[in-house]
């Protein structure tokens, strides 16, 4: 085989475009055994492990198979080809309701809708979004960026900027899908980014990834209707179907994320809400094969796929794996990002990128729902993306993470050893922390003992319909550098050993 370097990009880079573009041309078949990673590198003049990068981002992308100690072959199938041929008596079998109906509630005084009286009955009484901060030395919030990497010096100053030069009509009421500047900005950052194919006018700027999954329902989701979410998943998703009336189907996943044996157990639905690029929270990332078969079967029922990609620019092994929704032919995708993750929550933007055809029906949602995102605030995204600085710092920020999930994987194995089990670090900004020796009901008496030592520690139970018998805590470490990670994951084994007596 012969490959040669056209001199773009990193020397990773051209050896994964080089070996990718033969895949693609045929001039590697399927089940070719690729060039030995020593051999390559000999041939090409680059380090062995350039060419072992190459052909891990080359595997995780479906291109590829490693098989141990044989080497690594083009696979069968590639990402661009669908999986067909889907088991009609797979299809066929019908599976029970996961729903879970919260209790009644008494008739208030003053009476509600029908919706009122579900929002109260199965979702907790304080909901909300922000997560109470205790007056802890080492925090291991999760679900917000690290505050410390952002550039606010440069967004304040294109805010400025912006502000100087405000228009009349900027100063006015918007486009009911959000400013033309930034949905042009963002369909070019995420191809770019997260390999999402669409043109400007299918994104349609929202308050964050909430509003975009409570629009999803209001547009596609009669109350009744069956609706399949992860389990655990993020909460905010399955409360707003219940109160929507959708019947929830949960599929409990597993290390990869969602299974598609249990898709299908699931029967018929009319929705499929996934992670699949960082499964929150326990972090699985869904493999090529799964990813394929989800879009069949979604196209082979007729149901719409919400893809909650919240924070999947972050990954440590390669580079991010591209969205769902680049992968889809059929227009079945809705892709939900926001700010959030990225700069900062009160910024409150977030993008839905809908297939052409739901265009005018979710603007028409969104122009009912309220007046417009913030306009100036859109203009400064669209600027901060433009200018680059947005992947700048998330490759800065990305470097940074990388080492904090490394000092947390280290301290886990330091101090916890095999009492504890560290998952999902492979992408985003948390882990998700199993205790197999705590039972679930005394992990509150371990995140006391832990706020004794001014350490914060969240339980991943409130995530679960059906919480685990054991406990389990997510750790986010964005906002922690590495000693701070490493003392705080001391306190936590000491807490631990308080609780269970081993002191």
């Amino acid at each position: 085989m012969l490959i040669t370097l056209d001199g773009r990009e990193t020397l990773q880079r051209q050896v994964y475009r080089a070996v990718r573009a033969q895949i693609l041309a045929g001039q590697l078949g399927p089940g070719t055994r690729l060039p030995t990673t020593r051999g390559l590198s000999e041939q090409l003049g680059v380090s062995r492990n350039t060419v072992v990068a190459a052909y891990r981002q080359l595997t995780d992308e479906g291109y590829a198979v490693a098989r141990t100690g044989s080497g690594s072959f083009v696979a069968n199938t590639l990402p661009e080809q669908h999986l067909e041929g889907i088991s009609a008596q797979l299809l066929g079998e019908a599976a029970s309701d996961g729903s879970q109906a919260g209790p009644d509630t008494a008739e208030p005084s003053t009476p509600l809708s029908t919706r009122a009286r579900r929002i109260g009955a199965v979702a907790p009484r304080r909901l909300g979004w922000e997560m109470p901060r205790h007056p802890v030395e080492i925090d291991f919030r999760y679900g917000e960026p690290g505050f410390a990497d952002v550039p606010l010096e440069t967004w304040w100053r294109l805010t400025a900027r912006r502000a100087r030069r405000a228009t009349a009509r900027q100063l006015g009421y918007g486009p009911r899908a959000g400013a033309p500047e930034l949905q042009r900005a963002l369909a070019g950052y995420l191809a770019r980014a997260r390999g999402v194919r669409c043109t400007p006018g299918q994104v349609l700027i929202v308050h964050g990834t909430q509003q975009a999954i409570d629009l999803t329902i209001r547009t596609l989701v009669d109350p009744g209707d069956p609706v399949a979410v992860e389990e655990p998943g993020y909460f905010g998703i399955t409360y707003a179907l219940l109160a929507h009336g959708a019947r929830v189907r949960l599929i409990a996943v597993d290390p990869q994320g969602m299974p598609f044996d249990g898709l299908v157990a699931a029967g018929a639905v009319r929705g499929i809400f996934v992670t699949p690029s960082h499964q929150f929270p326990t972090g699985g990332i869904l493999p090529l094969r799964r990813r394929l078969a989800l879009l069949e079967h979604a196209a082979h029922m007729g149901a719409f796929v919400f893809e909650d990609d919240y924070d999947g620019e972050y990954r440590y092994d390669g580079r991010p794996i591209e969205s769902l929704q680049g992968l889809d032919p059929a227009g079945r995708v809705l892709y939900a990002g926001s700010a959030s993750k990225l700069l900062f929550p009160a910024l409150r933007i977030g993008w839905l990128v809908v297939p052409e055809e739901l265009v005018d029906p979710f603007q028409q949602a969104k122009a009912l729902c309220d007046t417009g995102s913030p306009g100036l605030d859109q203009l400064v995204l669209a600027d901060f993306i433009e200018e680059g600085h947005l992947e700048r710092y998330i490759r800065r920020a990305r470097l940074c993470h990388a080492a904090r999930r490394e000092a947390l994987a280290e301290a886990v194995a330091r101090y916890l050893g095999e009492a504890a089990h560290l998952e999902g670090t492979g992408a985003g900004v948390h882990g998700l922390l199993w205790l197999p020796d705590v039972p679930a009901d005394r992990q509150a008496e371990v995140r006391r003992a832990c706020a004794r030592r001014s350490v914060g520690v969240y339980p991943v139970r409130p995530h679960y319909r059906n919480p685990p018998p054991r406990a389990g805590f997510v750790l986010g470490f964005a906002g922690l550098e590495p000693p701070a990670i490493t003392e705080g994951i001391a306190r936590l084994a000491q807490a631990i050993d308080e609780v269970m007596g081993h002191a």
